[in-house]
């Protein structure tokens, strides 16, 4: 059976760096930090350094509708995200509803928001104190279901939880299911909001955030020299899909699409088959690859684990290659990083421009890239995005410029 090539035809960012296609590619290709100290959560558990979106409401997006009622922020995002995309796309919802279609959304975390509160008023007012609701909207499936709700769809739904992996992931399956001929248009992507006690305090433990707040801007620092730990943050982005001989124009074809797992002792191992195998996917060799969006999420080992898994699949050649993070400019939001990268590198490819990895300043032996602190005039025929998150997953995938 013939494989569809599948391309992107809508795009939704919900960001720290702006929302909306023409805000995020402005704020992303700014070698600016949106890290700074968060400070919700109260001085009582000590500081938190983060990025975030300082003003957000869903119903700029969307009319209010029931099913929003107690949704989670990171189920907001998406909504808002997808809303964007179909906008961006100019697919109007009349067309999407009598559509094959199918949802396929990545979140890393429940939403641990509502899951405190509920255990808060527990524990102050008893049995009494429980919140039913938290049942149906903290789990990460609620937020692909939502998006079906609010917008009146019968679609098909699907919800990963592959650890920061899980928008990538998402992108992947939803191109496979439009590939194979199961669905004919496909809303898809990450959203992430872990900003709560719960697990910011955990991630802060276990030098997954960073222990202070001060010089907050300053503190990713994606593959240098003087990086620590990564700086965790929220956002979304959703994305339409749709087979190559929509009428709708495109942005990039996703052309290859692989995962795979870390062995025990080797940190970002599973990078390399993932890389290798995406690159199968798409029937390219490495030579193609014009840019890479890294991973890079500014943490000491992480970073230049990576960069030896880069060094494995491209060998001498990776010096040719520019890299990019884009952690530097809006953090670490987990499960959406990977999705929030395609964008990046969609649009990218759209105005034949490399962003810059914000924050890079001092080179690191370790990770002997070719970065920039600058965004870089660039035509990009072929991108690879890179992910990889808790557990040892890793995910990578291909867009080629339509």
């Amino acid at each position: 059976m013939r494989r569809r090539r599948v391309k992107i035809t809508g795009i939704g960012p919900v960001t720290p760096a702006g929302v909306g296609c023409e805000s995020f590619w402005q704020g992303i290709t700014q070698p600016v930090s949106r890290v700074r100290p968060f400070t919700a959560l109260g001085a009582e558990h000590g500081p938190i350094a983060a990025a975030f979106l300082e003003r957000f409401n869903v119903a700029e997006y969307v009319k209010p509708t029931p099913a929003l009622r107690g949704a989670a922020r990171h189920t907001l995002f998406a909504v808002a995200g997808t809303a964007l995309a179909l906008t961006d796309a100019g697919l109007a919802l009349d067309e999407l509803r009598t559509a094959n279609s199918a949802i396929v959304t990545g979140t890393s975390v429940m939403d641990f928001g509502g899951i405190c509160r509920t255990a808060d008023s527990v524990h102050k007012f008893g049995a009494k104190g429980a919140d039913g609701r938290v049942v149906f909207t903290t789990n990460v499936a609620a937020v692909a279901g939502t998006i079906n709700r609010v917008f009146g769809l019968a679609a098909r739904t699907m919800a990963l939880q592959s650890s920061c992996c899980s928008g990538l992931d998402a992108i992947g399956h939803a191109a496979g299911l439009i590939a194979r001929g199961e669905v004919d248009i496909a809303l898809c992507g990450g959203a992430e909001a872990p900003l709560h006690r719960m697990p910011m305090l955990e991630l802060r433990a276990a030098g997954l955030a960073p222990q202070s707040d001060e010089g907050a801007a300053r503190i990713g620092r994606p593959f240098d020299l003087w990086r620590t730990t990564g700086v965790v943050s929220e956002g979304a982005c959703l994305f339409v899909l749709e087979p190559e001989e929509s009428p709708r124009a495109g942005y990039s074809f996703v052309a290859g699409y692989a995962h795979a797992s870390d062995a025990a002792t080797e940190l970002c191992g599973g990078m390399v088959p993932a890389m290798r195998r995406a690159l199968a996917d798409a029937r390219l060799r490495p030579a193609a690859i014009d840019a890479i969006s890294a991973w890079g999420p500014g943490h000491r080992e992480i970073d230049a684990a990576e960069t030896r898994a880069l060094q494995q699949v491209f060998n001498g050649a990776l010096q040719d290659i520019p890299v990019v993070s884009i952690k530097g400019a809006i953090g670490t939001p987990l499960g959406a990083s990977g999705a929030i990268q395609v964008a990046a590198a969609a649009l990218g490819q759209r105005a034949a421009v490399v962003p810059p990895t914000a924050n890079w300043e001092y080179p690191d032996p370790a990770c002997e890239l070719n970065l920039s602190a600058r965004a870089r005039a660039l035509p990009q025929a072929r991108v690879l995005v890179n992910a990889h998150g808790l557990a040892g997953v890793n995910t990578a995938v291909i867009l080629e410029r339509c």
